[in-house]
């Protein structure tokens, strides 16, 4: 898919654009900063081996804001994707990490624009059923995030070192469009 773009009335023109290579040091800087280490405490996510693949059962992407990088995200495919990470899981779904890069950038409605930006991605394909995401189940503030766009708690459940709720939007609850 291409560079999507998104406008709110008086907000700047947010897009997406494929993480490639170039990246790298940006995403380790990310990969540093205290937020996103209390969100995703556990994971190596191996930055110099990934950026260089492009699995069809994924797509990691820059979110950029007029030109500028402010956030990671990537969409897989849990049913395809390598490590089984979801388990047994039936197709026609979507799992998304996202995350904002800088704390600066926190609080500031980017993320709703990234997810929507997402959701929109996800739900472009009309077989698509429904999305997971899992944020660690001590953090309060993304369950309430999830679920003000329409997620709904699923279950608890641990992913390797990591306690974590599972929420899941189905495509007939997706309020964006």
């Amino acid at each position: 898919m291409s560079d999507t773009p998104a406008t709110s009335p008086g907000q700047p023109a947010m897009k997406l654009r494929p993480a490639t290579p170039a990246d790298l040091d940006l995403l380790r800087h990310w990969d540093e900063q205290p937020h996103v280490i209390a969100a995703d405490p556990n994971d190596d996510w191996g930055w110099e081996m990934e950026l260089a693949r492009n699995p069809d059962w994924r797509e990691q992407l820059i979110a950029e804001l007029d030109s500028r990088p402010i956030g990671f995200m990537q969409i897989i495919n849990p049913a395809l994707e390598d490590s089984h990470y979801w388990g047994d899981v039936p197709e026609n779904l979507r799992a998304i990490d996202i995350w904002i890069g800088e704390a600066r950038d926190l609080g500031r409605g980017y993320g709703t624009r990234m997810m929507e930006l997402a959701l929109d991605r996800c739900f472009a394909d009309p077989a698509v059923t429904a999305v997971l995401i899992d944020p660690l189940a001590s953090n309060v503030r993304a369950h309430r995030f999830y679920e003000r766009i329409g997620f709904r708690f699923l279950e608890r459940r641990r992913f390797g070192e990591d306690d974590c709720f599972v929420f899941r939007l189905e495509r007939a609850e997706y309020s964006y469009k």
